[in-house]
């Protein structure tokens, strides 16, 4: 979480000199202002953070679905110069394009080079989880959060993905040269490069507005998620104790955080694959039935082992790239956090001395109990019309 907040806050000093004058700023003073606006959020009250995400949120969901409808009228025709695109560009030049080298082979190592970046986007949907401790009723809650964000990547990722890929073509010139000049803020993004070829002037800086507020929320999600990581830690004697005291109430430089990222989400999920799959064994060992669980996934644990070798074969070729030429940089940021994971687990167990345990020592009920007695304390709540009942299931 610490290396994606570095992240994230680099993106959106990067974004805010998309406008004219911001450039001649130094862009220190954008990434302190963002560290400043981020902390004053993440120090206070958990509710003043919960209000600002969903804010971030809404102007989120309210502009993808915005553009969403967009490149479906602009694909059909609706746009100012009348130019009805269909599947053009996946004829010409391409749905696929080659990258480090031809034919199949080119075609394939595009596709996989697809996974690594994903890999950065998709990093951090397991804040869901981390938020429980915090939640309402988390029972009820965080099983009906988890299941959405299956439909929302569905619908949010899969349809923008598609969108962008019938308004412009992989050579879009504009696209590239925005890529390789490290043109800052939204220049380079592909919605915005759909807009200015549609010939829509006011709708750039919308976007660029947006993309900032989804890099400021991020980090601050992000600064959440790591505070409460920090927390449990050190209630597992496993971080200082200091982290125990709560409150009650540039282009190239994100680039590198982008790669260390990268690898960081892919090692966390290959973790937390590793960890329901020993979750799952010790129910077993111990004569639990999945069926009472208040939240189960099908099909496991094989869809965690598939889980586990995915992410294990993203991990060990998201640096293919450096190898043709030989890249000193790309080959340290792409592997780096390889050794720090191993370093880092392997320091612990000799420190603590600790042991892998098996199926039958595994302690997977401490802490339920009390979750039980905390549930007569939640009042169950039931639309009353049929917008509530909209609202229940969006949110």
């Amino acid at each position: 979480s610490s290396i994606t907040l570095c992240a994230e806050i680099s993106a959106a000093s990067v974004v805010i000199q998309f406008w004219n004058g911001a450039q001649d700023i130094n862009v220190a003073a954008w990434i302190s202002l963002i560290i400043v606006l981020v902390v004053c959020l993440n120090v206070f009250a958990v509710s003043i953070y919960g209000e600002a995400e969903f804010c971030f949120a809404s102007i989120k969901i309210l502009t993808i679905v915005g553009l969403i409808i967009f490149a479906f009228i602009i694909d059909l025709g609706g746009g100012p110069t009348g130019d009805r695109l269909g599947f053009r560009y996946w004829n010409d030049p391409g749905a696929m394009k080659e990258y480090k080298g031809t034919g199949a082979t080119g075609r394939f190592l595009g596709l996989f080079s697809t996974l690594v970046n994903a890999a950065f986007s998709y990093g951090g949907v397991e804040m869901v989880a981390v938020a429980a401790g915090e939640a309402e009723n988390p029972r009820y809650n965080i099983p009906k959060a988890i299941r959405r964000v299956f439909w929302r990547i569905l619908f949010f990722y899969v349809l923008g993905s598609l969108a962008i890929g019938v308004l412009i073509p992989y050579n879009e010139p504009r696209l590239l040269g925005a890529i390789d000049s490290g043109a800052p803020g939204g220049a380079a993004s592909p919605w915005v490069i759909a807009v200015y070829r549609a010939g829509v002037p006011v709708l750039p800086s919308i976007i660029n507005a947006v993309i900032l507020t989804s890099a400021t929320s991020s980090a601050n999600a992000f600064l959440f998620t790591g505070s409460r990581y920090m927390y449990a830690l050190a209630q597992n004697g496993q971080a200082p104790r200091i982290f125990l005291k709560c409150s009650k109430s540039a282009a190239t430089v994100f680039q590198w955080f982008q790669n260390l990222v990268t690898i960081a989400n892919l090692l966390t999920w290959m973790s937390v694959s590793i960890a329901y799959i020993k979750f799952h064994a010790a129910l077993k060992a111990q004569g639990y039935d999945r069926s009472t669980l208040i939240f189960k996934s099908p099909f496991q644990p094989y869809t965690a082992y598939f889980a586990l070798c995915f992410f294990a074969i993203i991990t060990v070729f998201n640096g293919f790239y450096v190898f043709g030429p030989f890249d000193v940089n790309g080959f340290v940021t792409a592997y780096v956090g390889i050794p720090i994971y191993a370093a880092l687990y392997t320091f612990w167990k000799v420190f603590k001395r600790t042991k892998w345990l098996s199926a039958d020592e595994a302690d997977i009920t401490t802490g339920k109990a009390a979750m039980d007695a905390a549930d007569a304390h939640w009042p169950k709540r039931y639309p009353r019309n049929v917008i509530e009942r909209i609202w229940f299931w969006i949110a």
